[in-house]
């Protein structure tokens, strides 16, 4: 029950710190200056589309199943390789596999999660980090030219770590109100979505 709690209030506490932080950034998003429509592009980017968004949450789901150490090892990974991967991308270094690779990773988390396996430490830390590698040169490649660089970059992996805190209160709420099949049901769907990407592209 206090686990049930803190849960409780982590996403009381999420859902007003989303908009504390994106309001203000639609108020100033059109006023043309690089830093705030830098940020805005940023922070709005991983909702923006289906396959970031699911991804993000299944990456809190995943490391709040696994517990221990993972829980914010794996989603801190994420976010730390996310943001090499949109250096990656911004300088236009060549990587081909990036929109397979986020295709993939739906595929991969989502039945991961629908079967709740449990891998190692550091083969858990470092398969996320080469999804968030393929997640963040997505985002670098995406970057307007006329914003700033670094509030982009800090938009994005505040945007990213909200939705991991996300899946990570959902998931831990399920668990203890023992409706962990709703994770796995989760799971399926998510990597029900990346196999459907995968045939369609």
């Amino acid at each position: 029950m206090k686990q049930f709690t803190i849960c409780l209030k982590l996403l009381r506490w999420l859902i007003p710190a989303w908009f504390a932080v994106a309001v203000p950034s639609l108020a100033y998003a059109h006023v043309g200056v690089d830093s705030a429509s830098g940020w805005m592009h940023g922070f709005t980017h991983p909702v923006g589309g289906a396959d970031h968004l699911l991804a993000m949450l299944a990456v809190g789901v995943w490391a709040a199943q696994m517990g221990g150490r993972a829980l914010w090892r794996v989603p801190l990974t994420f976010v730390a390789v996310m943001a090499l991967g949109a250096w990656t991308g911004a300088t236009i270094v060549p990587f081909g596999y990036a929109e397979p690779g986020i295709t993939l990773s739906l595929l991969i988390l989502g039945v991961l999660i629908a079967a709740a396996i449990r891998l190692p430490l550091a083969v858990s830390a470092a398969l996320v980090g080469v999804f968030a590698l393929c997640h963040g040169y997505a985002h670098g490649t995406e970057m307007p030219q006329n914003i700033s660089g670094l509030a982009y970059t800090a938009g994005f992996m505040l945007a990213t770590a909200l939705l991991h805190l996300a899946g990570i209160g959902l998931a831990q709420i399920a668990q203890v109100t023992d409706r962990k099949q709703w994770l796995r049901l989760a799971g399926f769907f998510i990597a029900l979505c990346g196999g459907g990407l995968l045939f369609a592209g």
